[in-house]
């Protein structure tokens, strides 16, 4: 278990650093702006209880929020991703492999299966980030412009993580 803490930390530390200091600032045009610092919340274990998850990603949002000067935007697209994640988790993953893969890696629950998982957990984070940040109608057809077209890129940039650090499934 601490063992598990000690990782999650630093995977938090280090997403968020990579984040602020790298993917602040780039972008295309600002149609397309990366966010890899969900990958943290992408990768908490199955088993987290739904209330340490919610604050875990208020927190990773919050703290996004301080460099970026959003005043809440991530901490609401997190947590709402939070609660995607618990939905997703509880209709794709059966209870009792929860025991077999301890958390959601690439190398554990397949291609497929982790490509649709970041998709859905970061189109729907961006949706509400880019949503709120809007926040009129008039830009919507921009917005979900914006909304696909960063899921695409901050999910090929969770890939392309994980493959770096990619384990083979032991079995």
């Amino acid at each position: 278990m601490g063992r598990v803490v000690i990782i999650n930390a630093i995977r938090f530390v280090l997403l968020i650093a990579t984040q602020v200091f790298l993917l602040k600032n780039t972008g295309y045009y600002n149609l397309s702006v990366p966010y890899l610092y969900i990958l943290f919340i992408l990768l908490l274990p199955f088993n987290i209880p739904n209330g340490l998850l919610f604050l875990l990603a208020f927190v990773t949002g919050l703290t996004v929020d301080v460099f970026y000067d959003t005043l809440g935007l991530h901490a609401l697209a997190c947590s709402v991703m939070a609660f995607v994640r618990i939905i997703f988790i509880s209709i794709t993953v059966q209870r009792d492999g929860f025991d077999n893969e301890p958390e959601p890696r690439l190398g554990i629950m397949g291609f497929r299966w982790f490509v649709f998982y970041a998709i859905i957990l970061a189109f729907f984070h961006h949706l509400v980030l880019f949503i709120f940040e809007a926040f009129r109608l008039s830009d919507l057809g921009h917005t979900l412009v914006r909304v696909v077209l960063s899921s695409l890129l901050s999910t090929f940039l969770i890939l392309v993580t994980e493959f770096v650090f990619y384990r083979k499934k032991v079995r």
